[in-house]
């Protein structure tokens, strides 16, 4: 089995407008290169690479570390907010995508 997981989300960018904008986001895994940590890349090539357990952890619970919040919306979704020095992005997640690309990720490597 690759050490490799890729999939593809579609997440609702959470804004001040009447509503959300859809974003395509890649999910990716590579245990051969860092078995802790995941990345997600949006359009236009921006990517935040991050601890998996960061992920999981804030699908239970809200968690934060560095420039990154994770925490569970009600029971069906998940929010990720990025902070950076030209702002904060908040995407709201459906759960079932990130449960479904942690499964894979596990399946090539469990957690440390």
């Amino acid at each position: 089995m690759s050490p490799t997981v890729e999939n593809h989300a579609r997440a609702r960018l959470i804004t001040d407008a009447p509503t959300a904008t859809a974003v395509p986001v890649a999910l990716s895994y590579d245990a051969a290169n860092d078995p802790r940590a995941v990345r997600f890349v949006f359009p236009g090539g921006n990517e935040w690479v991050f601890a998996r357990e960061l992920l999981e952890a804030g699908m239970r619970s809200p968690v934060r570390r560095g420039d990154i919040e994770v925490w569970p919306c009600g029971r069906v979704q998940t929010v990720l907010e990025f902070h950076s020095p030209d702002g904060v992005a908040v995407l709201q997640f459906d759960s079932a995508a990130l449960v479904r690309f942690l499964r894979r990720t596990y399946a090539v490597a469990a957690p440390a």
